[in-house]
């Protein structure tokens, strides 16, 4: 990686640790020591669980499509692989019937 790209990201990584930070840390700088969080109403808790469920069939339907059109693919790709080990086993083991070729002389094996 380049040096200003790790700068880029310890960049953003320090403010977004800064903003966390401040988030969990200011509830309690408050004046009150008592101070509570307002209540949600009925209406927007039914809003809140309808925006979580309408992010969460959003993202599966693009994940089920991406899925549906990269499968053809993906078995296209496992097909060709399994082809491809099938006549390598089948090259294998017609060279092992054949035995040793006569025509090639194999060197002998010298170790001094």
């Amino acid at each position: 990686m380049r040096m200003g790209q790790e700068d880029d990201q310890s960049r953003i990584l320090c403010e977004l640790s800064a903003l966390v930070y401040n988030m969990l840390r200011s509830p309690m700088d408050g004046g009150s020591p008592h101070r509570s969080l307002p209540e949600i109403t009925p209406a927007g808790f039914a809003s809140l669980l309808f925006g979580m469920s309408l992010a969460l069939m959003v993202c599966g339907s693009v994940t089920f499509m991406i899925g549906f059109m990269l499968m053809p693919w993906v078995i296209v790709l496992v097909t060709v692989l399994y082809i491809a080990g099938v006549l390598n086993s089948i090259s294998f083991f017609l060279s092992w019937l054949s035995g040793p070729r006569k025509d090639v002389p194999l060197p002998e094996w010298k170790l001094w």
